[in-house]
């Protein structure tokens, strides 16, 4: 299909969207938090106070070897002098925790996109269970201090291979060592176990949870005896699965804006085609687990395969993630 000059303004709209996000901030601090583990502060370039942000919310830094990664918030969310991040060096980093441990300095310029949160603490329930796994105390932390500055009831479980990998643990212990539960494979010789802590809630207690997926998925199977919306969940990644992907045949996109319609054949997602049809469009973990690719639906009923939609917003089929969701109509109607 020729291009037109129609969807120029839709392409320079995309890129606009994306850059608008964008904050210039330099690292105030860099250092070592743990085994394995660099936290760093971010303060804007300028001296400005940062855009608020809720517990749970994360931003997408922009890396110099050209990656972009989410990263946590872990300090109060009443602070807008200063992001504070940890981030946690993956023995199979595709790039962008290797570059953090490895390539980045205190003083360094970095751009990174104002604070989005795909996990909202919900502040009318009665009182939380946080689950941490590792690295995956990071969106926990801004929760927990949340808690403790409107008198909350809440309790940590905390599993992480050995002490040394326990990011942060001089702050949880500060902040109620009492309500926290340690768990270290190496002392207690093996994983966690987490059926009974997930089954027996109080009234009205909620379990929020993030870590590796082996934590995330028994958390999430003993759940499943829970009303839904009792647990909810951070993915870092989407979760491995030895099942086969979603078959899905092709269908076809058009672009309430533009006016362009585009061909989705089975083995390409609505944002690979866009890109090769000269699309500039934000995303960032091409899994659908950071929400940055969310693109509204105008007609048609979207089928989501993403890990960060509520069951509402999948029922509304307002927006979709185009880099893993596809369509159930032969025609699907975005507004681009």
């Amino acid at each position: 299909m020729n291009m037109a000059a129609a969807e120029k303004p839709a392409m320079a709209m995309a890129g606009d969207r994306a850059q608008a996000q964008k904050l210039e901030v330099i690292i105030a601090r860099y250092m070592a938090e743990a085994k394995d583990v660099m936290l760093l502060e971010l303060r804007d370039a300028r001296g400005r106070a940062l855009p608020a942000f809720e517990p749970g919310a994360h931003v997408e830094v922009s890396l110099p070897n050209g990656l972009t990664r989410q990263y946590s918030l872990l300090n109060d969310c009443r602070e807008t002098d200063r992001y504070v991040l940890a981030v946690g060096k993956a023995a199979d980093s595709r790039g962008g925790s290797a570059c953090v441990h490895e390539s980045l300095t205190q003083g360094a310029p970095l751009q990174i996109s104002a604070p989005r949160n795909n996990f909202p603490l919900d502040a009318a329930a009665q009182s939380y269970l946080f689950i941490a796994g590792g690295i995956g105390i990071t969106p926990i932390m801004s929760m927990i201090r949340w808690c403790a500055a409107n008198q909350r009831p809440w309790r940590l479980v905390y599993a992480a291979r050995n002490r040394q990998r326990a990011a942060l643990y001089e702050e949880i212990q500060s902040l109620g060592g009492e309500r926290v539960q340690w768990h270290f494979d190496d002392e207690q010789g093996g994983y966690l176990q987490v059926a009974d802590l997930v089954q027996n809630l109080a009234e009205g207690e909620q379990i929020y949870c993030c870590g590796p997926q082996a934590l995330m998925e028994a958390v999430q199977d003993a759940a499943a005896t829970h009303p839904p919306g009792v647990a909810h969940f951070e993915w870092f990644s989407a979760p491995k699965t030895d099942a086969p992907p979603a078959a899905a045949g092709t269908f076809e996109i058009r672009l309430e804006r533009s006016g362009l319609s585009f061909s989705v054949p089975p083995d390409k997602s609505i944002l690979e085609v866009l890109e090769e049809n000269g699309f500039s469009l934000p995303f960032s973990c091409r899994e659908g687990t950071c929400r940055t690719c969310e693109t509204g639906v105008c007609a048609g009923s979207p089928e989501h395969f993403d890990y960060v939609l509520s069951s509402e917003e999948r029922a509304a089929g307002k927006s979709m993630m185009i880099c893993v969701s596809r369509s159930v109509d032969p025609v699907l109607c975005l507004d681009l």
